[in-house]
C-alpha cells in the first residue's frame, strides 16, 4: 500500500519561506514523475511544479524563480521549497507521485496561508 505523508504547511507572512515535504512509502516501482499541486478556495486544483525521473523540472509561471521542487532519494521524500511567498500562494498543497506505467498517488494535503 503506497502512502504519501505531507508536512510543512502553516501560516507565514508575505515574503517569508516554507518547505513542504512529502514522504513516500510502500512502493518498489520506478518513479515516473513527482509534482506539487495546490487548490485555493473556490478554484480548481492547479499544477505548481513537476519533476520527471530524468530530472527535468517545470513550474507554473506564477511561482517561477520562487519555488523549487527537489527529491531526497535516500529518504524517499520530495520537497517544495517556497520563497518570497505572496498572499495569492495561499492554498492547500498536495503532493503527487506517479510510478511507471501510470500509477498515481496523492498526499493528504497541507494548508499554506500567507498573511500578515
Amino acid at each position: 500500500q503506497v502512502q504519501l505523508v505531507e508536512s510543512g504547511g502553516g501560516l507565514v507572512q508575505p515574503g517569508g519561506s516554507l518547505r513542504l515535504s512529502c514522504a513516500a512509502s510502500g512502493s518498489t516501482r520506478k518513479l515516473r514523475t513527482m509534482a506539487w499541486y495546490r487548490q485555493a478556495p473556490g478554484s480548481q486544483r492547479e499544477l505548481v511544479a513537476v519533476r520527471t525521473s530524468g530530472g527535468t523540472t517545470n513550474y507554473a509561471d506564477s511561482v517561477k524563480g520562487r519555488f523549487t521542487i527537489s527529491k531526497d532519494n535516500a529518504k524517499n521524500t520530495e520537497y517544495l521549497q517556497m520563497n518570497s511567498l505572496k498572499p495569492e500562494d495561499t492554498a492547500v498543497y498536495y503532493c503527487n507521485i506517479v510510478y511507471f506505467p501510470s500509477l498515481s498517488y496523492w498526499g493528504q494535503g497541507t494548508q499554506v496561508t500567507v498573511s500578515s
